[in-house]
């Protein structure tokens, strides 16, 4: 069946978030959290340098909007429940739905940086993935220069699988390397990385605290 017929939720909730797909008429909020936050994210996204205009990011909201009603990519905006305010952008990227395999990117505001809202949010579209798009596989990806970014994907249970020398040019067009943190759907429906020891063969997410890559509070 082809992606675009796949019917799934375009909004959910976690604790302090309201998660939703891209609309018409988000770009001036999302164009004012990028002003806001240009130089926390400049070094790390290509759409903070040169900063868009409204209409630039009116345009690329909508075509988010269209590429996720399409299925080939389900970018996400993050909303405060209390009080709507835009605070940043996630969603699933690089999608193979031969496969299950997504990829989850983020950013956010730098006034909202600091208190969690990022791994929460990382964690909702985790459980959104598992329970709505038959995810198998879910990859996040960024520079090891990226402190911040690699600390949430650990604190959200990310495996780190692998750092690809050179994989991809940096913002200045420099060769850079990438980690590349992983999780994966387990035998039993949960989400780990079941890491091979050499003595004793795979080890079941779960059983060993030094090869369990799931949140602390899922055990």
């Amino acid at each position: 069946m082809s992606p675009i017929l796949f019917d799934f939720p375009e909004e959910f909730e976690t604790q302090r978030l309201y998660i939703r797909c891209p609309r018409p008429g988000d770009g001036a909020a999302m164009n004012a959290a990028i002003q806001e936050s240009q130089e926390a994210l400049k070094p790390w996204l290509p759409f903070a340098h040169p900063l868009p205009s409204v209409e630039e990011s009116e345009e690329n909201v909508r075509r988010a909007y269209a590429r996720f009603i399409l299925r080939e990519d389900l970018r996400l905006h993050l909303f405060l429940r209390s009080n709507g305010r835009f605070v940043g952008s996630s969603g699933l990227h690089r999608i193979n739905w031969a496969v299950g395999r997504f990829e989850i990117g983020y950013w956010i505001r730098t006034s909202e940086a600091g208190k969690g809202l990022v791994t929460e949010a990382v964690n909702g579209i985790v459980r959104f993935a598992g329970e709505h798009l038959h995810a198998q596989r879910l990859e996040i990806r960024c520079d090891p220069r990226n402190e911040r970014s690699g600390r949430v994907a650990e604190r959200a249970g990310f495996y780190l699988e692998a750092i690809l020398a050179g994989d991809s040019p940096d913002i200045n067009g420099s060769p850079s390397d990438t980690a590349v943190y992983t999780k994966l759907r387990l035998l039993d429906g949960s989400w780990g990385y079941p890491v091979r020891d050499r003595r004793q063969g795979p080890i079941p997410c779960g059983q060993s605290d030094r090869y369990c890559e799931c949140p602390s509070d899922s055990h």
